[in-house]
């Protein structure tokens, strides 16, 4: 995807907010797309399900571009049914401190109040579109897609923004001799502080990146692609490893990006939920490890590893703990 080279004059539309303050324009970017490209871009959403609702700054003429001096990022929300923290999460971005902030929502068809959320903010979304789909890696492919800024990070329903600097201080330690920056998060009620542990031998176990810590260069999707829409939680770990053997870079930062709620899919601690994660996990690794003594290291690891986790969850049952 390209940008006009030398946008044109921007306007203010609304000071107080990050995504109406800068880089708003009567003119749209123009996008190019390649068949070679594993992503094809695009302003609004072409499906033509029934259900279809969207709007936002696009749909009233307004645009945004990447500028050399201040990289525009792409904030991407996936909601369905989420009304109890969405407008956490819209506040989160919409009151960034950053100048250069694009705002893209992603509704899988919503039947609770959220559709009535993410109107009262039509004017600080850049595109917002309802519709039923196939799942969060459905959704999250779909905000991709009509992303227009250099970079792309994911804070979805269950999750928001540190404060106000977050995309700020994000912005000053980007750049171009990297295409991952993953960022500490903090999770759950008690808000305890996680890193990432990068791109490293032991990503071929288990994934130890943080996706709502992570700030991806729009560039590395065209080159890794979307992520697997037949996974239900594994997704952003079969994207990681995927760029992890594309020999592409990832930068640690030692600063909080985000909050991440225990409440969402890949939080849940039932034994089900938690033998889908592993699966999808084995699924994942078995069709990307081609090195026959990692194959063996990683036999063993899922050998001993699924009984130590049973016999955690039934501790952690027994005990609450």
């Amino acid at each position: 995807m390209e940008t006009a080279e030398r946008p044109p004059k921007t306007i203010a539309l609304d000071s107080r907010y990050s995504t109406a303050r800068h880089l708003n324009t009567l003119r749209p970017p123009l996008l190019t797309n390649s068949p070679d490209n594993k992503i094809q871009f695009s302003l609004f959403s072409t499906s033509n399900a029934p259900e279809k609702i969207d709007g936002g700054l696009r749909c009233s003429g307004y645009f945004k571009y990447n500028l050399p001096d201040h990289p525009l990022i792409t904030v991407v929300t996936v909601v369905y049914n989420g009304e109890k923290y969405l407008e956490q999460t819209i506040q989160s971005v919409i009151n960034q401190s950053y100048d250069a902030v694009e705002y893209i929502v992603i509704d899988g068809g919503s039947t609770d109040g959220t559709l009535d959320i993410i109107r009262q903010y039509d004017a600080l979304i850049d595109y917002w579109v309802s519709e039923s789909d196939k799942g969060i890696a459905d959704a999250m492919n779909k905000g991709v897609s009509f992303a227009t800024g250099e970079y792309i990070v994911f804070i979805n329903s269950d999750d928001f923004l540190y404060n106000v600097n977050s995309l700020e201080v994000a912005a000053s330690f980007l750049d171009n001799n990297y295409m991952i920056f993953s960022f500490d998060i903090l999770y759950g009620s008690n808000l305890v502080r996680l890193s990432s542990r990068g791109f490293n031998f032991w990503l071929n176990f288990r994934n130890g990146i943080l996706h709502q810590g992570v700030v991806c260069s729009r560039l590395l999707f065209n080159m890794v692609g979307y992520f697997d829409e037949q996974l239900e939680i594994s997704m952003d770990y079969d994207f990681f490893l995927r760029a992890y053997y594309n020999r592409f870079k990832l930068k640690k930062i030692k600063t909080v990006l985000s909050v991440m709620r225990d409440t969402g899919l890949s939080s849940q601690k039932d034994w089900q939920s938690l033998v889908l994660r592993f699966n999808e996990d084995k699924l994942v690794q078995h069709r990307m490890i081609q090195n026959s003594n990692t194959k063996v290291f990683n036999k063993f690891f899922w050998f001993f590893y699924m009984p130590y986790r049973k016999i955690k969850f039934l501790f952690a049952e027994r005990f609450g703990k």
